[in-house]
């Protein structure tokens, strides 16, 4: 399991990486504990809490113009014991600050840029890039707007009002008949629209698409993925979405309000991170400039 996300974009336009820098470390959420490092600075998922052993943060950039984030000056490595290296100074930049806000003990389960960029370059599961694209486009199979209730009354006609602008704008926007269904085998999708969003993915580097694969498990939807990373929807409209039938059964019969708002605040992190990520693993220098003025 990845970390959860702490960078909520969702009090600004959806696409504004600058603010959701600012919103760092607003919410963490209990996830697997990370290795502490030793020795070399790696960084893992089976261990509790440890504490600041470093004082400085600082990026530079290394071979093949690959930038680095340094403790002190050791540099970072990822848990297979790689160097630790990201695309852009924005990136590095967001990293650097996950490490630069632990204070007396680090909390890895709050450092979800950092997990991801782990993920992104040990790759784990062995995969390319064309065979994420086909684990992401299984989920438009079985996408969470795409199956539909007939009954009761209210929740066909919530899902109707709520989701079918939604999947009229990404058929729009990308030329596709997606549909849906009350069917328990969901609606048939064609392949002609499988081809488009494949070659639309085609487009992602493998690092984006790690970030969009872990926002597509949070959502259980491609449809409401791709609408908030173009910008459609915001993080805090996708999870609303993505939990309809959910919000609508505990306005019915209510709910245990902490662990409601825990759930809600938990998945929003996961989501958060996971745009986030997408957008800074492909963010221009226009970015870099925006986060050293601020």
């Amino acid at each position: 399991m990845l970390g959860l996300g702490i960078y909520l974009y969702i009090s600004g336009p959806p696409g504004d990486i600058l603010s959701s820098l600012k919103l760092s470390v607003l919410c963490s959420t209990v996830c697997p504990r990370h290795q502490a490092f030793r020795g070399t600075l790696k960084y893992s998922t089976a261990s509790a809490d440890r504490k600041r052993f470093y004082e400085d943060v600082s990026i530079s950039q290394g071979e093949g113009g690959l930038y680095e984030v340094n403790l002190d000056r050791r540099k970072l490595k990822t848990p297979s014991g790689k160097l630790f290296t990201v695309p852009n100074e924005a990136l590095a930049i967001a990293v650097a600050t996950e490490w630069d806000a632990q204070k007396d003990t680090i909390k890895f389960y709050t450092m979800h840029l950092t997990t991801l960029c782990n993920t992104a370059l040990d790759n784990p599961t062995q995969r390319n890039e064309d065979q994420m694209i086909s684990a992401a486009l299984k989920f438009l199979e079985t996408d969470t707007i795409c199956y539909r209730v007939d009954e009761p009354p209210g929740l066909v006609e919530l899902q109707k009002n709520e989701w079918d602008p939604v999947l009229q704008w990404i058929e729009n926007r990308y030329n596709v008949t997606i549909g849906s269904s009350s069917s328990i085998l969901g609606p048939e999708i064609p392949e002609g629209t499988k081809d488009r969003f494949r070659k639309h993915l085609s487009s992602y580097t493998l690092w984006s698409l790690t970030g969009l694969e872990f926002v597509i498990t949070q959502l259980k939807s491609l449809v409401l993925s791709l609408g908030m990373i173009d910008r459609h929807l915001s993080v805090e409209q996708a999870v609303l979405l993505s939990r309809l039938e959910e919000e609508y059964q505990i306005q019915q019969w209510g709910n245990v309000e902490w662990a409601h708002d825990y759930d809600m605040y938990e998945l929003r992190a996961r989501t958060a991170a996971g745009a986030l990520f997408v957008h800074l693993s492909s963010e221009s220098s226009t970015v870099k400039h925006k986060l050293m003025q601020d």
